[in-house]
């Protein structure tokens, strides 16, 4: 019998999604940063290393380039996740895959910041797809079997709502490591250039990134605890096919998509809102990272007695009303007849919530479908569940790393801050779409 893993080994599980939340924290959000930087008092943060302006009138090449980096990533999750579920168990059939992954894509969140020209030129573009395609490779292979591993490790529901907490709380702390970017990119630029300043804190990430990632790849004790089945011989297509059966799963995805296409917006334009809605500086973007993800921590405690009391779907369904609101009050900031101290700590805290929610309750979610469909049809294919949700998750963040600088044409200062206030509306018709898709799934405790 394989038996439920102690505190100790989850801890060590949790410590990975640390890693590997840090590691694509760059690419998530701080490449339009990097390549189309926020401006103040008429000066770009960074000087200008691929084309700046507006390609067939609506987008930007950055948001081209990332946008193309996603579908590539979203493309490959099934094809890993089919290969990962089929490996022999012996020795551990994820966490060699962890090994085989860290190493690159730590590397390459790294480099994805180094452009070889320094100044305009195509060369960067050249450079930056290659990087870019190649992170999101490794970024899968590392990310798809790790998120196999929850249904597996979760043996029993409370156990896949503990392992979903931790991490989350790991990933949220990965989440306010990295927007802790600004500020560090303050400190060294009392040593340096702007750009040298932010190419060594990204390097301080990627290397922290690895450490961690590292740790469930060789301290797991996968073979003790995680309830596997041989490899088997099922390809791709059916291995979708079969997973695509469960109508709800279907339904969850599509609201997910949502979640993502509105939180990928606050990601991409936090430094934009407290830049040009607040007038700040940019490293306030740090403090407001900051505040919402320590205060999300603090309701993560709630959010397993709501879990517990409303069921999983009325939880998801408040989150999203709540982000709505967030995204709403952004977007009216230079209405609103309140002080800009008292809107932004209003904001940051409102944010928690649903933050804290979305980042427990999905991956507990998925575990339920992943233990039910392998009662019902006797296959394990925690891989495949988990790849789909996750191609669902880049579609979502792929088309907001193509819409968000699009929105930022329209203007991104102080004197003219359209864009990013259209941005903010944008975010908020997505959060109230994914709560209308979400009331459509039905799960047995509702």
């Amino acid at each position: 019998m394989i038996k439920r893993p102690p505190s100790s080994q989850l801890i060590i599980y949790a410590l990975g999604q640390l890693g590997w939340s840090l590691a694509s924290f760059g690419a998530a959000n701080l490449l339009v940063y990097f390549y189309l930087p926020p401006e103040s008092d008429g000066v770009a943060v960074f000087p200008a290393f691929i084309y700046q302006g507006a390609i067939l009138g609506v987008a930007t090449l950055i948001g081209f380039i990332n946008f193309g980096g996603r579908i590539f990533d979203a493309i490959t999750d099934p094809w890993i996740a089919a290969w990962s579920d089929n490996r022999p168990i012996t020795g551990g059939k994820r966490k060699k895959v962890l090994r085989l992954a860290a190493l690159p894509f730590a590397g390459l969140s790294f480099l994805l910041f180094f452009p070889p020209v320094a100044g305009l030129s195509v060369y960067n573009v050249y450079w930056l797809i290659a990087v870019v395609f190649l992170f999101y490779l490794f970024f899968t292979l590392y990310l798809v079997p790790y998120n196999a591993l929850i249904p597996e490790l979760g043996h029993h529901p409370p156990d896949r709502m503990r392992i979903s907490t931790l991490i989350s709380i790991a990933w949220a702390l990965g989440f306010v490591i990295g927007g802790m970017a600004y500020g560090i990119q303050s400190y060294f630029e009392n040593f340096t250039n702007s750009v040298q300043a932010f190419q060594w804190t990204v390097g301080v990430f990627a290397g922290l990134s690895l450490l961690l990632m590292l740790i469930p790849a060789f301290f797991l004790q996968e073979e003790s605890y995680a309830q596997q089945q041989s490899g088997s011989t099922v390809s791709p297509k059916e291995a979708l096919g079969s997973v695509f059966q469960n109508k709800n799963f279907r339904i969850f995805i599509g609201a997910d998509l949502l979640y993502w296409l509105a939180l990928t917006f606050i990601q991409q334009g936090v430094s934009y809102y407290v830049t040009a809605l607040f007038g700040w500086p940019k490293e306030q973007a740090s403090a407001f990272l900051a505040i919402s993800f320590v205060a999300s921590f603090l309701l993560y405690w709630p959010v397993n007695i709501g879990v517990k009391r409303f069921g999983k779907r009325n939880m998801l369904l408040s989150a999203f009303l709540v982000f709505c609101a967030v995204f709403a009050i952004t977007a009216l900031i230079p209405q609103i007849p309140l002080g800009k101290t008292t809107l932004f700590y209003l904001v940051a805290l409102l944010a928690a919530y649903p933050l804290a929610t979305f980042g427990i309750v999905p991956n507990a979610l998925i575990a339920d479908f992943v233990h039910d469909h392998q009662v019902s049809t006797g296959q394990q294919q925690a891989g495949m569940f988990y790849a789909i949700r996750n191609f669902m998750m880049k579609i979502g963040i792929s088309l907001a790393v193509l819409l968000f600088p699009s929105f930022l044409l329209l203007g991104k200062s102080v004197s003219q801050p359209t864009g990013v206030i259209a941005s903010a509306g944008a975010a908020c018709a997505f959060c109230l779409l994914g709560y209308l898709v979400m009331r459509r799934v039905k799960l047995r405790q509702d």
